[in-house]
């Protein structure tokens, strides 16, 4: 068989077209950015909602995904909307799904997400592991649909339909907030509080001419996510008047001892968006470049339980709001949020502030109710049409079915039925299907009951429909109903400048310059109370008397020091610990007594051994008073004045086997040393007669002890001072803080100085069961005493006598004072 041959170039019918470059790239630019603008990147006015992001809630919606049911996975949901309304990547659109139900990038999450949805620093799980379903906030974003509220689009390919915009009874696009890139322009607007912007609105729909002042009584600002504070409200307010304008925030935090020795500040809330990781890595960077000074570690602590907590550790000698400042500067601690509010109106972007935004929303949802009212209406009357024909031919039953048994065919029986009982052509095709139960008595009183109730129904649609005040309230009282449902407490502070008070809306004033970094050497008083607490004065206000009763406490000794001087601690082993100043709790400045509850236990600062307590405090540098210490065996020792050796621990005494210091206390040549030991003898001899020693000198006989006592008190007193002697008796072998005992106040003067070595004088008489002293104190008069939880205990009036016997005490005494 011959082949044909083909054809030559001459019969082949070619067209070229010459297309101008610059014409075509514009052109196919325009559609593209259109594209963009219009169907991608900004959000509608009226629901808040991108395409994608209305798509899925409406698609979610018609798979049934209600808050009542049970999750399914986030990769069905995304291949549905994907094949029926979003002809895109399917990333994209589980990336929406995601955002809408992360609860720190939505003030109102309209998705409620069950698994990995990701954090702040960590992208979610792939879309085959999470599940999700509609938030019951999304409820009332898409409630309505089925009653033709609003237009129905075709989707890309022709075959169904998808709503151009959700009913939005939710002001979606001010409480959440959105943010897009388009071409040539952009958008990024900050969520805001539901309970202010509903408020806005209904004042907004009362008073359709309010003014932006008015509306921004309501809504002061931004609510966001994270907490958080916003600091100045000046480019708020140009956002809310033109559209355009920006604000800064900053962390929530708080300054707490983070540990015995040092401060911290604990982060509790971060700036929108912004998330610990990227916190921490930037202030090790700025660590690392000498940005930053004072930190010592940072250390993240967040949980699910506790939420958000960040804790930065400042070095000792460093101010912690000194540091909080350097962070706010050089850290996303302190973020700025530019707003910018593009929505489409009508199809065409446009830059609106708080009244159009506003008003946007409200016209939208004026809208919606009038249809959905319209659409119940002529429900309502068509099937108040039906129910009249249904009654009609209830009354002639038996002609009605003659009609219908004679008739050939049901065309036939339905014109018959409309000429007959003059019906209309949809009551007879109603009665026609009509099944037989309908025709009992009962059917027809509920028949004419639902009559009554269209009928009234139909009246209050048709008042509403009539009258645009009416019309108004309906809208105002759903929206009131949707602030009752969703409504929750602001988180972000608003402040008008960083020094704010933390205040909605209430000015304050700047700061008047910048908090020096490290803290100050300042003179100050260090402070160690009868129950173990230690702290030191934030000023160089005179110090309390050793001795004087505290707020809750007694204090046991005081330094007078600098805030970046270094102090010893004296143990009962007889060694000095080094200790800095600036790691002790300041306290505040009172004009009362001073509380040492802001005070930390001595034994969380320094290392103590086992059995090891601290019986004082020392200077030390060579101008301080010599130290004093007095022994369990009646030693005494008067430490020379020495230089401080460089360690952070050193002996001030060689000690015999079973020996302890009881008390190290500071003395002068002219003062009086004074010893109680525990069978109630006390001897007090001239400090004069004590030599200072060195270091590693045992010290000298004191007091000379009968067999099985020991000094319960080692102390001093000031020459020519007035002084009482506090003694309290009990068993010896009875277990300490068990026994109430019988106390006895003496006056210091009537006990006779003896010299250094010998037995002293007794200071009480032992009643019967009573055989040892348990405490005792000499020192300024009055004398005050506490229990062991720091606790007022009254002790009796002086008494004369000196060798007397005590009275009952009411509780067991811990300390004098």
């Amino acid at each position: 068989m011959a082949r044909r041959p083909g054809p030559t170039d001459a019969e082949v019918n070619e067209t070229i077209v010459d297309i101008d470059v610059a014409a075509e790239m514009e052109d196919s630019f325009l559609q593209y950015a259109y594209s963009v603008i219009y169907s991608r990147a900004l959000p509608d006015a009226r629901d808040g909602l991108k395409p994608v992001q209305r798509r899925i809630l409406y698609q979610m919606a018609e798979m049934g995904l209600r808050p009542d049911r049970g999750y399914v996975k986030s990769a069905r949901v995304t291949g549905e909307v994907m094949g029926k309304l979003h002809p895109h990547g399917d990333q994209a659109i589980y990336d929406a799904l995601v955002r809408m139900a992360q609860p720190f990038a939505l003030r109102l999450p309209l998705v409620d997400g069950h698994g990995n949805f990701g954090s702040l620093d960590d992208g979610p799980a792939a879309a085959r592991y999470t599940e999700a379903r509609l938030a019951p906030s999304a409820m009332a974003m898409v409630d309505g649909l089925s009653e033709d509220v609003v237009d129905l689009v075709p989707n890309y390919d022709n075959k169904l339909t998808q709503p151009g915009v959700l009913p939005a009874a939710i002001p979606n696009l001010l409480v959440n907030g959105a943010s897009g890139i388009a071409v040539g322009m952009a958008t990024n607007m900050a969520p805001h509080n539901l309970v202010e912007v509903v408020a806005a609105a209904r004042h907004l729909v009362a008073h359709p001419d309010a003014t932006l002042e008015d509306l921004m009584r309501f809504v002061p600002g931004p609510d966001l996510p994270a907490g958080g504070k916003i600091i100045g409200l000046e480019g708020i307010r140009d956002a809310y008047r033109t559209g355009r304008g920006s604000f800064r925030t900053r962390a929530t935090s708080r300054v707490e001892n983070v540990t015995p020795r040092r401060k911290g500040i604990v982060v509790t809330e971060l700036p929108y968006m912004i998330g610990p990781e990227r916190v921490i890595e930037k202030i090790k960077e700025g660590v690392q470049h000498k940005r930053l000074q004072g930190i010592a570690a940072v250390t993240d602590l967040t949980d699910r339980e506790h939420g958000l907590r960040l804790v930065i550790e400042i070095k000792s000698g460093f101010n912690p709001d000194a540091v909080l400042e350097q962070l706010y500067k050089h850290t996303p601690m302190e973020d700025s949020f530019g707003i910018n509010n593009v929505a489409l109106v009508d199809g065409q972007p446009r830059t609106m502030g708080l009244r159009e935004l506003l008003a946007v929303w409200v016209e939208h949802r004026l809208s919606v109710v009038r249809r959905r009212s319209q659409y119940r209406l002529d429900r309502r009357r068509e099937r108040l049409h039906l129910v009249e024909g249904l009654l009609i031919a209830i009354v002639d039953i038996d002609e009605v079915i003659q009609v219908i048994r004679s008739s050939d065919t049901a065309d036939a029986a339905r014109d018959r039925l409309m000429s007959v009982f003059d019906l209309t052509q949809p009551q007879a095709d109603y009665i026609l299907e009509l099944r037989l139960r309908r025709l009992t008595r009962f059917s027809t009183l509920e028949l004419e009951r639902e009559a009554d109730e269209l009928r009234e129904e139909i009246t209050e649609l048709e008042a509403i429909l009539a009258d645009d005040e009416r019309l108004r309230t309906v809208v105002s009282d759903e929206m009131a109903e949707v602030t009752q449902t969703f409504g929750t407490p602001r988180r972000t502070i608003l402040l008008e400048h960083a020094g704010g008070t933390g205040v909605a809306g209430e000015a304050a004033a700047p700061r008047s310059g910048a908090t020096p970094l490290e803290i100050a050497d300042t003179p100050c008083v260090a402070l160690l109370s009868a129950t173990g607490l230690i702290a030191r004065t934030a000023d160089d206000t005179p110090p309390p008397r050793e001795g004087r009763r505290a707020a809750h406490d007694v204090i046991g000794a005081t330094v007078a020091t600098t805030t970046r001087s270094d102090i010893g601690v004296v143990t009962s082993r007889g060694r000095v610990l080094r200790l800095g100043v600036v790691d002790l709790p300041a306290l505040p400045p009172t004009d009362g007594p001073p509380s040492l509850s802001g005070g930390v236990p001595v034994g969380e600062l320094v290392a103590l051994e086992r059995a090891e307590r601290v019986v004082g405090l020392t200077a030390l540098d060579q101008d301080a008073p010599t130290l004093a210490l007095g022994t369990a065996t009646g030693v005494v020792k008067r430490v020379a004045r020495d230089a401080a050796p460089n360690r952070d621990a050193w002996e001030v005494i060689s000690l015999k086997d079973g020996d302890e210091v009881i008390r190290a206390f500071p003395v002068a040549d002219d003062d009086e040393i004074v010893l109680v030991s525990s069978d109630a003898q006390l001897l007090h001899f001239a400090a004069s007669a004590v030599r200072p020693q060195g270091r590693s000198a045992g010290g000298m006989a004191g007091i000379k002890l009968a067999a099985g006592s020991t000094v319960v008190f080692a102390g001093v007193v000031p020459a020519g001072s007035e002084a009482h002697v506090v003694t309290i008796a009990g068993a010896g072998d009875a277990l300490p803080g068990t026994q109430a005992g019988s106390a006895k106040v003496s006056p210091f003067e009537v006990f006779p100085g003896k010299g250094r070595a010998t037995g002293g004088v007794r200071a009480q008489r032992f009643l019967r069961g009573e055989d040892a002293l348990i405490l005792a104190w000499v020192g300024p008069a009055p004398a005050r005493a506490c229990g062991s939880a720091g606790q007022a205990v009254e002790l009796p009036a002086p008494d004369g006598r000196r060798d007397g016997s005590g009275t009952a005490l009411a509780a067991p005494v811990h300390a004098v004072g």
